[in-house]
This record gives C-alpha cells, sequence and structure tokens, in this order.
C-alpha cells in the first residue's frame, strides 16, 4: 500500500474489534470526547500496570509468608529488585522510546516508517535481552552483596535470581513490545498481554513455593513460566491480523537512523526506571548501614506499596500517550493541551487518595507482605515517613509522560536526572548527617524531600516548555 493511499480508517480502526476502536469514528483520537476517550484507553492500561505489578508483590507476599523464614527470604529477594528493575528499564528504553514514535507516525500517515521503528525495536529487545541473561547468570551473587545482603539473606537473593534470569527474554518483549499494542489505540488488547501472565502467576506461585516446597526458587519458576505466556501472546498479536503495525522481516535489521532517536526518547523513561535500581541500592546499603535486616525488608515492603502509586499513574500516561502524540503530529494544539490537563487532574486526584489511604492504614499495607509483626511495627512508621510527599506525585508523573508523548527527549531526561540523581541520592546520605538522634529514619525521609524539589522543579521546567511546544504547532 502507499502511503497516499493509507487512509484514516486504518489508522484507528486495524480490526473491527470492538473493544479497541470503532467503525462509526475513523478519527476516535481526535474526535471522541476527551473525558470518555482516556477513561477507554486510560482504564486498560493502567489495569495492566496494577497487573503486571502481580508479578513482583504477589511473590513478596508468597514469600514474606513462608514459615519460618518469610522475613529473611523477604528481605532476600528484595535485594534482587534493583537487577529485577534493571531488565524492566532495558524494555522501556526500546518500547517507551519507540511507541511513541511509531504513534506520531501514524498521526502524519506514515505506515511504513511506524512499522520500521517496530521492527527495529523487536530485533533490538531480543539482542539486550541476551546481554542480560549472561551478566545475571555470571554476576549475580557479586551484585547482590554489593546492593545490601547479608550473610543471613543472600542465599534467598541468589536462588530467586538464577532462576528468574533464564526468563529474561520474555520480560523484555513482553514489555517492550506491548508498549506499541497500546500506542496503536488496543489498550484492552495491551491488559490482556500482562493478565494472562498474571493470572498463571498467582496460580502457580503457591503451587511451587508451598506444594512443591521450592520457596523462593518457585516463585522465580513462576515468574518466567508467567511471562513466557504473556510474552507468546504479544509476539502473535504483533504478527497477526489484527494489528495494523505489523512485525515484518523486513525491517527487523537495525537502522540507525531509526532506532537511535527512539533509544533518544527512551533515555528519559530508562533512567526513570534503571534509577530506581541505583536508588534502591543506595537505600539498601545505607539502610544496612544503620538499621541492619528489619530495615532493608521494610525498604522492600516501602518499594512495594510504592508500585502501587507509581504504576497507575504511568497507566495513565500510557493511556493519554495515544491521544497525545497523534493529536501533536497530527498539529490539534488544541487537543493536546485540553488532553494534558485531564491527564494532570485525574493523575493528582489518584495520588492524593493513595497518600490519604497510607497515611491512615499504613499496617493494612504492611501486613500485605509480612506477619512478623516486628517489621510490621517497624514498617508501620517508615512507611508514614517514606510516602510523605506522595500527594504530589501527580504532577510529576503528568509531565513527564507528556514530555514523552510529545517527543520532548531531552526534557524527559532533565526531569528524570533532577529528581533521582541530583536530589534524591545525596538526600540519602545527607539526612542521616543531619538528623543523628534516628539516622534510619532519615535515610527514609530523604524520598518525600527529595519528591517535594522534584515536582517544584518539574512543574515549573514543563509551564514553560509546554508552552513553546504549542506556539510551534
Amino acid at each position: 500500500m502507499k502511503k497516499e493511499e493509507y487512509n484514516q480508517t486504518e489508522i484507528q480502526n486495524p480490526s473491527n474489534d470492538s473493544t479497541d476502536g470503532t467503525n462509526e469514528d475513523k478519527e476516535f483520537l481526535r474526535t471522541e470526547p476527551l473525558g470518555r476517550l482516556l477513561l477507554r484507553l486510560a482504564l486498560p492500561t493502567v489495569a495492566a500496570q496494577l497487573i503486571n505489578m502481580l508479578y513482583n508483590i504477589v511473590d513478596r507476599i508468597y514469600i514474606g509468608h513462608i514459615p519460618e523464614i518469610g522475613a529473611a527470604a523477604l528481605t532476600g529477594v528484595g535485594v534482587c529488585m534493583p537487577l529485577i528493575m534493571i531488565v524492566s528499564a532495558f524494555a522501556a528504553l526500546v518500547g517507551y522510546g519507540g511507541s511513541p514514535r511509531a504513534s506520531i507516525y501514524m498521526g502524519k500517515k506514515d505506515k511504513d516508517s511506524a512499522e520500521k521503528i517496530l521492527g527495529n525495536c523487536f530485533t533490538l529487545q531480543i539482542i539486550i535481552s541476551i546481554v542480560l541473561t549472561a551478566v545475571l547468570l555470571i554476576w549475580n551473587r557479586d551484585f547482590l552483596m554489593a546492593f545490601g545482603a547479608s550473610e543471613n539473606t543472600i542465599q534467598y537473593g541468589v536462588h530467586y535470581m538464577n532462576i528468574y534470569a533464564l526468563g529474561t527474554i520474555f520480560v523484555e518483549v513482553t514489555l517492550g513490545m506491548n508498549a506499541f499494542i497500546t500506542a496503536q489505540g488496543f489498550a484492552k488488547t495491551g491488559m490482556l498481554s500482562v493478565l494472562i501472565g498474571a493470572v498463571a502467576n498467582i496460580i502457580l506461585d503457591p503451587i511451587f513455593i508451598f506444594g512443591f516446597n521450592m520457596d523462593v526458587r518457585g516463585a522465580a519458576l513462576a515468574t518466567i513460566i508467567s511471562q513466557a505466556l504473556s510474552c507468546i501472546w504479544v509476539v502473535s498479536f504483533l504478527c497477526g491480523k489484527k494489528t495494523f503495525l505489523k512485525i515484518k522481516k523486513k525491517y527487523l535489521g537495525l537502522t540507525p537512523e531509526i532506532i537511535l532517536p527512539c533509544l533518544a526518547l527512551g533515555v528519559a523513561t530508562f533512567i526513570m526506571q534503571a534509577s530506581e535500581s541505583v536508588i534502591s541500592v543506595c537505600f539498601n546499603s545505607s539502610l544496612q548501614n544503620y538499621g541492619g535486616d528489619i530495615a532493608v525488608g521494610a525498604m522492600t515492603i516501602l518499594t512495594s506499596v510504592m508500585q502501587f502509586a507509581m504504576l497507575p499513574l504511568q497507566g495513565l500516561g500510557q493511556g493519554a500517550q495515544p491521544i497525545i502524540s497523534y493529536c501533536y503530529g497530527a498539529g490539534d494544539s488544541q487537543r493536546v493541551r485540553s488532553a494534558f490537563k485531564l491527564l494532570l487532574k485525574v493523575s493528582l486526584g489518584y495520588s492524593i487518595l493513595l497518600w490519604l489511604f497510607v497515611m491512615i492504614f499504613p499496617g493494612g499495607f504492611a501486613a500485605m507482605f509480612t506477619s512478623d509483626a516486628q517489621l510490621m511495627e517497624y514498617t508501620k512508621t517508615a512507611l508514614r515517613i517514606y510516602m510523605g510527599s506522595m500527594f504530589l506525585f501527580g504532577i510529576q508523573m503528568a509531565c513527564q509522560m507528556t514530555f514523552n508523548a510529545l517527543g520532548k527527549a531531552a526534557e524527559s531526561i532533565i526531569v528524570a536526572v533532577m529528581r533521582k540523581f541530583i536530589l534524591l541520592i545525596p538526600l540519602i546520605y545527607i539526612m542521616p548527617q543531619i538528623l543523628r538522634a534516628n539516622q534510619t529514619m532519615a535515610v527514609y525521609m530523604a524520598e518525600p524531600i527529595a519528591d517535594l524539589l522534584a515536582v517544584t522543579f518539574t512543574a515549573i521546567l514543563f509551564a514553560v516548555q509546554f508552552r513553546k511546544t504549542l506556539k510551534n504547532i
């Protein structure tokens, strides 16, 4: 099909599946009421993020309740989180860098360029998966000891990572390529991609952990089998008849002019997720120094609760991304502005609501992950401190995800680097020197202070750059 024959019906109705588009509305990303459209696109992506969160959180819930070894095993697996975050970050580097660019080309009615991006990104995900698998298998013990594991917990971390590493390719392809499904407007299909794996994980976890007495090895095995099922679903869809953009053999060869702009755009998301790994290492090593295994164990729970905030907010941003990217490519500045305002309101409302729940019911969140009375009581206090500024975080995520949707790589990188590297990491080490009376809790306090300063900086930068971007459309 020639580009000039590429019509809008094909752009927005890649299939007759009523769950992902309507035949009556050929330009629904530009014409459908924003509230209803964001609801239709964001609900599945938020659900997908929540479901995806279950992979790790369900593991931790089951592991934390293993008789006799639960607390130590939870701490050991918690130290694995930096490595798991790195794997997810590489998937985001490619997937969330390539999918907005594919959406923009769809808005320009350039299908060939969009499919070249898809093919290049798929190949790169495979290459990255092979490299990561080798690195994790060879050096996981060294990494875990450096990341805050102790002699009491290292065995559980090594047992988990030795198996998890074998499923790296499934994680990479599932997370990275699913972004291209959502970017085409197939939000419900994207949700199903992770739902398949999550349901399998929930079923397999207790079977392997308790039924076969495999403890943390069982949790890892359940995870990689579940991710393999999701991977098969995602690749089958992108090679099938229902998708608009297809993985084609002729576009699998890596082309620098295609892949490099995608990577540049994905760097911000990569930094945002990979820096979570670096930050987790900094937190764990500092907490191990001041508070020991119980402080590191509490951090595992705190990180899990933080995902209740981060992942739904990312899901909202991913739901809004096709709207913003498409309308930006089509030159509809008013629609871009209105979509951002709606995203901001919804994101801020969610972050405030979650913050209230954490402040009022910290014990309920802690009890989800442990039955150890000492760890639970310790976590309640730490959680209120750690999540102290969460009510503002909707602003941060809405602005950052909109930068990404507009293809503004530099601005996305700046706000990601500012929050994590310039503010949070130094504060992890500065706060215990300021508040010497309780140095362990001072470490947790670095998070809300960094969030407050980062949101202020991001809001100012976004207000200036967003105005310029709309004028230039």
